[in-house]
């Protein structure tokens, strides 16, 4: 063997060596945390808030049962807000007559979005038995999302709380553009961390920290999550991050590996803000059950059936979905 050979090899087998160590390290920072995750499904809502095609309710109920064949248990069925902010959610009543007949609804409890009493009410009418509620991490999103400031959000927040504690109705809590606004930029992290307070004072039973743009990175996550640990714990928080920058896995790794057990996605890589321009979707519920599978950690979710899910609804958006392990599975 040449010498230069030898070098190359010596070379080689020390980088793969340097490489194993390092694959080692990260293993064994994980070992403590190994266990569960809980993954909330919000293809349906979230998903399909700010898509351009328009599924029926048939074909919205086909989805939902094939996510329920893949072992999805927490999601988002819809939202009762005006037609006319989010015509995409005009189906979200039907949608729920009908799951509410099927089976699948004797064991499962489906969640709704509501923005005030006049969506809780029709939540409550409907017989759901948990809704979630939104504000925002700054004053000019709140305004542009849902019309008022962040201290009347505060104010339609608690009135739904107080007439669900009255229905025994559970209340979720979701924080938006925590780590980025599209119009005032940087958020003050102390900013989100006392929201999160008021969220959880107010009776949230659990509150969503909204990447609503992807633009969080790593070190931006492990800095947030730090604080809100240090303050909470992290119980009661969950990670929503979109990948409109392909950061989401990562940073979902970073909150997991400070203790956040609850991440939110949905099926395809689905999404997007209707007032957030330039906001991408959801991370993809199968990219992050098959992130999680690789570190032993277990979703509860069949990743096979996500997969034809997924190959079931891209024709019905008309559109390639951007879940990475989906384009890498045959169909």
């Amino acid at each position: 063997m040449s010498l230069k050979r030898s070098i190359a090899n010596k070379s080689k087998s020390s980088a793969s060596a340097k490489s194993k160590s390092a694959v080692s390290r990260l293993a064994s920072s994980l070992k403590p945390h190994f266990g569960k995750v809980r993954i909330v499904e919000v293809g349906l809502r979230d998903g399909l808030q700010n898509e351009s095609t328009e599924l029926s309710v048939e074909q919205r109920f086909q989805l939902l049962k094939k996510l329920i064949e893949a072992g999805v248990q927490n999601f988002e069925i819809g939202a009762f807000v005006s037609p006319k902010w989010v015509p995409q959610m005009a189906h979200t009543k039907a949608l729920v007559e009908k799951f509410q007949t099927s089976a699948q609804a004797r064991s499962l409890t489906p969640s709704v979005l509501v923005p005030n009493l006049v969506g809780f009410e029709s939540a409550r009418q409907n017989g759901l038995k948990e809704v979630a509620v939104f504000i925002s991490a700054t004053e000019t999103f709140s305004q542009k999302n849902i019309n008022c400031s962040i201290a009347e959000s505060l104010v339609k927040v608690q009135e739904v709380v107080s007439a669900a504690r009255k229905n025994k109705m559970r209340v979720r809590g979701y924080l938006s553009v925590c780590f980025g606004c599209p119009f005032e930029g940087a958020v003050n992290e102390s900013k989100v961390v006392e929201l999160v307070g008021k969220l959880l004072k107010l009776g949230c039973y659990e509150v969503s920290i909204g990447d609503t743009i992807g633009i969080a990175r790593p070190g931006q996550v492990i800095s947030l999550f730090s604080k809100l640990k240090k303050k909470f714990g992290l119980e009661k928080i969950a990670g929503h991050f979109h990948d409109t920058r392909g950061q989401s896995l990562a940073n979902i790794l970073a909150a997991y590996q400070l203790g956040c057990r609850v991440f939110d996605s949905s099926i395809g890589g689905l999404g997007g803000c209707p007032y957030a321009k330039g906001a991408t979707g959801n991370v993809a519920t199968e990219d992050v059950v098959y992130f999680f599978e690789g570190l032993g950690v277990k979703t509860g979710l069949n990743l096979q059936k996500l997969i034809e899910a997924n190959h079931w609804l891209e024709p019905q958006m008309n559109h390639p979905l951007s879940s990475k392990v989906s384009k890498a599975s045959p169909s």
